[in-house]
């Protein structure tokens, strides 16, 4: 969120209205159906304890309905790679936007 905040002096109306609706998802009507398919891949794949299924067949299936192999891997890498800053963050509690 913050690397998204700090961008967003060059963005213009529509993806500062992304931006700032993002924990919104679900309900904010400009997302597009490829964005929602994206969303819900990166919540499945963040959102993993306790979930016997975390990404199920469904998710999958609708964000492969809007991108190909090339796009999936891409949206995998960078919500692995945004994991894993979110996850070293924790144990050394350097704040979000710190490191400037």
């Amino acid at each position: 969120m913050d690397l998204g905040f700090k961008s967003a002096e060059e963005a213009d109306a529509a993806e500062l209205r992304h931006l700032f609706t993002v924990a919104a998802w679900r309900e904010a009507p400009w997302f597009t159906d490829a964005e929602r398919a994206a969303l819900a891949l990166a919540e499945n794949v963040t959102r993993r304890a306790g979930r016997p299924d975390p990404v199920p067949d469904e998710v999958w299936d609708e964000a492969a309905r809007h991108y190909d192999e090339a796009g999936l891997s891409a949206l995998l890498l960078e919500i692995t790679l945004t994991n894993v800053f979110n996850r070293l963050n924790v144990p050394i509690r350097q704040p979000a936007g710190s490191w400037s």
